[in-house]
């Protein structure tokens, strides 16, 4: 079946807002069964599965893009939903499954991949990068109102009754999938059979890595995104639990603060960043960008009252900007037919830092013994005295290390982006191919020995 109507943008976005409307559900429900599950070291055990679903993803992505140049976009859709969705229902059976399968599941976690490729068949070169702003816009939408609802849900009717819920969203996901969504890839752009061969290239993860050398001012942008980006990942997978465990925050604060900040980054990135862009130029505004992401993560580090976490927030929402800038300079600079190496190689090294970031934060937390044998509960009488109880006896050390580490590396990436020329042409040595062009035929086409191919990145502005 096709579908309802022509492939269209809005499909790929309702599938986004729903998978992780259900996952934002659990934000404050999955704070907690962590901590009852490791109770001790619960950030180290947090990073590491964070870090093990961040590197299966990073190694799985390539394999299942080019797969699904070859089977089509919609029942990869379907896969990379169901099994990224999988783990809910878990929570209230297993947790210990739970967490395993969440580790597990990082093979197919790969939507947003296969969502952007999904966009890049059913648009114009010109159209694409708004395409892909609104469907990161949706993202950041989906977040700013599911953590509330769950929240409130879970404290009115029980976490039951949430997870009962974010599995139905789930479900009624892969049913649009099934029902709505059309195939984008037509058949005249497939191999001509399911048996065209798959090369090793293809599916390499690091083969984008491998050119990052080739170029010095590829090179600049690459170390600026992996230093910049590293903290940042780390940040996602700890920090609320951060707030919840060592700044005492309750759930209620929890969805809130994230609604906030939602809010601020889609105005950060689209109004404040054209803005920016128009004014002081690319160069500039990710140099801006990093600036303001040191002084949140220098805040979230030192920072050892509610009110400076809400604080750092409004920063953090300023320094979203850094990424969506970076990615603007790449397609300004890069020639048509290299867009997709080069963006290609950025992503490459975003998926890295989803897998070592995790990891290294967890890591920084248990080796300076930031954790709790209790979790506070601020929405009680006696939550804000446990919670203040901690910051006192935590007052010998930093409150948040990972993040004054990570301030660190923004700043070396800072220095290394004030090298970035404003103008300049990329010369990476790549294939001339593209993606879905019917001169070129299809992506499988025989190539030239030492030419890699990225199948799902190519044309990409994200």
């Amino acid at each position: 079946p096709q579908g309802i109507g022509s492939p269209s943008v809005y499909h790929a976005v309702i599938v986004i807002f729903l998978e992780f409307f259900a996952w934002g559900l659990l934000t404050a429900p999955t704070l907690v069964v962590l901590h009852e599950t490791f109770p001790k070291h619960t950030f180290l055990m947090n990073g590491l599965i964070q870090g093990v679903k961040g590197l299966l993803s990073f190694l799985s992505a390539p394999l299942i893009g080019a797969l699904s140049d070859v089977w089509g976009r919609k029942s990869f859709l379907l896969l990379t939903v169901f099994f990224t969705c999988a783990p809910i229902p878990l929570m209230k059976i297993s947790p210990w499954w739970y967490f395993a399968v969440i580790s597990v599941s990082g093979v197919f976690a790969v939507t947003f991949s296969v969502v952007f490729a999904y966009v890049a068949d059913i648009t114009q070169e010109h159209e694409r990068s708004m395409a892909y702003g609104l469907v990161s816009a949706t993202f950041a939408a989906s977040l700013v109102t599911s953590p509330a609802i769950g929240a409130y849900l879970g404290r009115a009717y029980g976490d039951s009754l949430v997870v009962v819920l974010a599995t139905a969203i789930a479900l009624l996901d892969i049913c649009f999938i099934l029902v709505a969504v059309p195939e984008s890839l037509p058949e005249k752009m497939r191999p001509a059979s399911w048996g065209a061969p798959i090369s090793w290239e293809q599916a390499d993860p690091f083969a984008s890595l491998k050119k990052v050398g080739q170029d010095s001012i590829v090179l600049l942008i690459c170390i600026t995104v992996f230093l910049s980006y590293l903290p940042e990942a780390g940040q996602y997978s700890s920090f609320f639990l951060y707030l919840r465990q060592i700044m005492g925050f309750s759930s209620e604060s929890v969805a809130a603060f994230i609604a906030v900040l939602g809010i601020l980054s889609i105005i950060a990135q689209t109004i404040v960043l054209s803005l920016l862009m128009r004014s002081i130029g690319n160069k500039n505004t990710i140099l801006l960008g990093l600036g303001f992401q040191i002084l949140q993560l220098a805040w979230y580090g030192f920072g050892s009252e509610p009110w400076m976490m809400w604080a750092a927030g409004a920063v953090a929402a300023m320094s979203s900007i850094t990424f969506p800038a970076v990615s603007a300079l790449v397609s300004r600079t890069a020639d048509a037919d290299q867009q997709g190496v080069v963006q290609g190689m950025i992503t490459g090294i975003r998926g890295l830092c989803n897998g070592l970031g995790p990891a290294l934060y967890g890591f920084i937390f248990y080796i300076f013994h930031v954790e709790l044998n209790e979790l506070p509960m601020p929405e009680s009488s006696s939550g804000g005295s446990v919670a203040a109880q901690y910051r006192l006896e935590q007052n010998s050390i930093i409150p948040g290390p990972p993040f004054l580490f990570g301030a660190c590396s923004v700043l070396l990436a800072l220095l290394v982006a004030l090298f970035i020329p404003e103008h300049t042409n990329l010369n990476v040595r790549s294939s001339n191919w593209k993606k879905h062009c019917g001169s070129h035929g299809h992506p499988h086409s025989p190539q030239a020995p030492g030419e890699a191919k990225e199948p799902l990145l190519q044309d990409t502005n994200v």
